[in-house]
């Protein structure tokens, strides 16, 4: 996985000297880099050197290759004409591996996110003002069917979301209820071991709104400080959700591949939240600065919060902490072997630092207190939220929010 560092992103290229416009003009993360267009570079008045390095790093990005960066764009050709280079040439000429350039040849390759292709209109400069125009969009690209939110639940403004989302399908044939999801229980060590249970309903809201939260680092930006250096004041965990709703990933070890693995490909849909109005947030139940150093902007460029007394996890377990042991959680768990292979695949690295039996999750939380909208329990460890779940759910959000703001305008309009 590449990093989401943008001055790694940039290199030594010629896009190290547009850093200072780059980050004026608001493109100033990795994800939100990737999705700019013809009319996007243009108004920044890039030459087509320039152009041309952001084809190739975008292209190295999303296959993990950024270590070529400097050497294909030094090369002087553009992206077409790297990719029609033999194979042989690649590895004399800049010294790529026989892994690499199969990774780096194949066109196909499923790390190129169509999500994000759909959102190249979507600039920095007015993601803001077409988040309206933009929502019939995720019709296309999730791969759920939403529907809006009936005009009769619209008019009760202080109705839970855990009420007005319950009926929404997300197939054809299921009804989502309860708003919990976790991955399936398979029997391990041939049905000898049973997994642990879950909970199948929805935390309180009670339960996670006065966690008191302290943040380690902020939202990372071009030239952000690696780290807070001054210790920040404890928060309740309200606030976070105040103002827009908000995912919280819960990880269970910042060190751990899976999980890096899974912060990863969820902010890498940066854009598509930040269009929706959410903001992401990493929880973790464990404080050691260095594993956060290498977690933070490299795997995950939100915000990164401390929870000391791991609230957020206890809810996730209905009230307790969901542990597994290594021996049956995953020697045992085929599953979860499952899980570390696909996390192997992305070439992130680990280690083992830190307390790994304790299981995360996600949480998606409504602004100000109309609650937990959608909660997502590591049964197995490595198991990830659906992102087309985490998505549609998020959407419905900002439907349901219109649909009250739209309300209240209308009731306004008749006193």
């Amino acid at each position: 996985m590449a990093s989401f560092s943008v001055e790694d992103f940039v290199g030594n290229g010629v896009l190290k000297d547009l850093l200072p416009t780059l980050l004026k003009e608001g493109w100033d993360d990795v994800p939100t880099l990737k999705i700019m267009n013809k009319e996007d570079t243009d108004a920044m008045n890039m030459t087509q050197q320039q152009k041309d390095a952001l084809e190739i790093r975008s292209y190295l990005h999303d296959r993990a290759l950024l270590q070529y960066g400097d050497k294909l764009e030094a090369s002087g050709k553009c992206l077409p004409e790297l990719l029609s280079i033999s194979t042989v040439d690649l590895s004399s000429q800049f010294g790529m591996k026989r892994g690499h350039i199969a990774r780096f040849v194949d066109r196909t390759s499923a790390c190129a996110d169509p999500l994000l292709k759909s959102y190249a209109p979507l600039t920095a400069r007015n993601r803001n003002s077409i988040v309206s125009r933009n929502n019939s969009n995720f019709k296309s690209y999730a791969s759920v069917n939403s529907r809006k939110i009936q005009a009769s639940s619209s008019m009760n403004h202080d109705k839970p979301l855990e009420q007005s989302l319950a009926d929404f399908k997300i197939k054809d044939d299921h009804i989502f209820k309860g708003i919990v999801a976790a991955g399936p229980a398979e029997p391990r060590a041939c049905g000898c071991v049973q997994p642990p249970p879950v909970v199948d309903s929805v935390a309180p809201y009670s339960a996670i709104e006065n966690i008191s939260v302290q943040k380690l680092t902020p939202e990372y930006k071009i030239g952000m400080e690696r780290l807070v250096k001054t210790k920040t004041p404890p928060m309740k965990a309200s606030e976070l959700w105040r103002d827009k709703p908000a995912v919280l990933l819960c990880i269970r070890r910042p060190g751990c591949i899976m999980c890096r693995a899974e912060a990863h490909q969820l902010y890498a849909k940066k854009p598509i939240f930040d269009a929706l109005g959410i903001r992401l947030f990493a929880v973790l139940h464990e404080h050691i600065e260095s594993e956060v150093k290498n977690f933070w902007p490299r795997y995950w460029g939100g915000v990164v919060l401390f929870d000391r007394s791991m609230k957020f996890f206890k809810a996730l377990g209905g009230g307790q902490l969901l542990k597994d042991s290594f021996i049956s959680g995953f020697i045992f768990n085929p599953r979860a072997i499952a899980n570390y292979k696909r996390a192997k695949a992305t070439g992130s690295e680990q280690n083992f630092k830190g307390e790994g039996e304790i299981k995360g999750g996600l949480f998606i939380v409504g602004r100000e207190k109309s609650g937990i909208a959608y909660q997502f329990i590591e049964r197995n460890f490595g198991d990830w939220a659906p992102l087309a779940e985490v998505i549609d759910i998020c959407s419905k959000l900002q439907n349901q929010q219109q649909s009250q703001e739209e309300s209240i305008k209308t009731s306004q309009q008749y006193e």
